[in-house]
């Protein structure tokens, strides 16, 4: 057993657990050291930490809060810990939502963020007449391979090819694939950027590296102790990697292809400035929930319509 008079709270050591603690003592223990640590959503966290130590749903919880946490203590407390040293609980737990989807997270590759849902609801309006098609689509560093689970699930007779010069990357996309039943319609490709894919794409998706290099410093532990550098560093100016992708987008996109391209805060303009100077247009800029600036959206200039009434007139 765990025992101390203080709740392990006041020196900011790990709460107290006992076999005999209830869910809802150990929920609000857990919660109260979190805060202690400087997490910011310490009572969410607390629950989904003693949910998954305990085996239980929030039904479960909500019906028997008395109920004594028992063997699941030592377990509990190494989560507690480990979120106090401000790990993200999707690491922890080794699983992450995203869309409509549970995903596996591995050390090795970017955790994706709600944030980036934003572009799989880009895709869906941008491509809304064609959602019945055998569309291609490209994801250029795919981390986790989370975009291309949530635009496959979707469009059901669509193809993806995922590419990340990250062989980790490459394994964890490939995994979550088979997790999700999307293997027969997703492939990886190891590669920097679109330097070894050919042919043309429907739908061609990144959220590259956008944090300029002197910032990273200053992330939040969660992010900058975490994720993997590969996937946070877009250079001085936090541009290099949108240069790469936007240099390729003219031979990769089909004639009634869309670009989706995540970015940064105060990006949008310089984006859009990288993609109308290699020919393309901008067909939207989307904000995300919280309101900020999140994907830019390009596609082929459309060909001018004659006027008839002109054409009469010669």
């Amino acid at each position: 057993m765990f025992v101390a008079e203080d709740h392990g709270l006041a020196d900011g050591s790990a709460p107290t657990l006992t076999e005999k603690t209830t869910r809802a003592e150990a929920q609000q223990r857990v919660a109260l050291f979190l805060e202690r640590c400087g997490v910011a959503e310490a009572r969410r966290d607390a629950q989904a930490l003693l949910l998954a130590a305990l085996g239980i749903t929030p039904a479960d919880l909500l019906l028997a809060p008395d109920a004594a946490i028992e063997a699941s203590v030592r377990r509990l407390l190494h989560y507690a810990e480990r979120r106090g040293a401000r790990e993200p609980v999707s690491r922890i737990l080794g699983r992450r939502g995203f869309w409509t989807l549970e995903l596996a997270v591995a050390p090795e590759a970017f955790d994706p963020r709600p944030e980036t849902e934003t572009l799989v609801e880009a895709a869906l309006s941008g491509l809304h007449q064609r959602r019945g098609e055998s569309l291609a689509i490209l994801d250029l560093g795919t981390g986790s391979g989370a975009i291309v689970c949530a635009l496959l699930a979707e469009f059901e007779k669509a193809r993806a090819l995922a590419v990340d010069v990250s062989a980790a990357a490459c394994a964890a996309a490939a995994a979550n694939f088979a997790r999700c039943g999307l293997a027969d319609r997703a492939a990886t490709l190891r590669g920097c950027w679109a330097d070894a894919v050919d042919g043309v794409f429907d739908l061609v998706v990144s959220n590259p590296p956008y944090i300029r290099s002197w910032e990273i410093k200053s992330l939040a532990p969660e992010v900058a102790l975490h994720d993997p550098m590969l996937a946070l560093d877009g250079g001085a100016d936090g541009l290099n990697c949108y240069r790469y992708i936007c240099g390729d987008l003219p031979r990769l996109l089909s004639p009634r292809g869309l670009a989706l391209l995540e970015i940064g805060a105060g990006q949008a303009r310089d984006v859009c400035a990288l993609l109308t100077a290699k020919g393309l247009e901008i067909a939207e800029i989307r904000c995300d929930i919280a309101g900020h600036e999140r994907v830019v959206a390009a596609r082929r200039p459309r060909p001018c319509s004659r006027d008839k009434s002109a054409t009469l007139a010669i």
